[in-house]
């Protein structure tokens, strides 16, 4: 791995991680951890990490903070994605989104339903998108979800991504 490129270019992002959750703490948040030592270990740089419950204010509160921060270029969230009566990130995220990605969700669910979940993959509610010119992703909280999304869909992205909001 290394630091992203596009057309040639090497390309490191200021990253924020959020983990929502009600039962994870940064003691035992794999999905979380996972996600900091991955963009860290490809040479992005770590600016923001903490672990939130999954209050809908909370979330908000706390993703305002970070579209307000200049230090932010990508917010990577994982938890709080499903259907369960708790699960609010999607809820939060959606409104806050100017331009979405559809494409993200749809590739998610496919190679979730081809590699991994099979027809559970439909119950996620993954999404990424632009907001206030930084890019926002959305995951399930499960290491296997996340592993999946950061592998195959944001870094190969990034760097072409990065670009394009960095044109601007």
């Amino acid at each position: 791995m290394g630091v992203e490129q596009h057309k040639g270019m090497k390309v490191a992002a200021k990253c924020a991680v959020v983990t929502v959750s009600d039962t994870r703490s940064e003691a035992t948040d794999e999905s979380g951890q996972w996600i900091v030592d991955r963009l860290a270990q490809s040479g992005h740089r770590i600016d923001f990490y903490r672990v939130i419950p999954d209050e809908p204010g909370i979330i908000h509160q706390t993703l305002c903070e970070l579209l307000n921060c200049s230090e932010i270029e990508v917010i990577v969230l994982t938890g709080g994605t499903g259907i369960a009566s708790r699960d609010s990130t999607f809820e939060v995220v959606q409104p806050l989104l100017e331009k979405v990605l559809p494409g993200f969700g749809e590739i998610f669910r496919y190679l979730s339903y081809t590699q991994d979940v099979g027809s559970a993959a439909m119950l996620s509610r993954a999404v990424a998108g632009v907001a206030r010119g930084k890019s926002m992703f959305s995951l399930p909280g499960s290491l296997g979800a996340v592993r999946l999304a950061v592998e195959k869909l944001i870094e190969p992205e990034l760097g072409h991504l990065l670009h394009e909001l960095r044109k601007s």
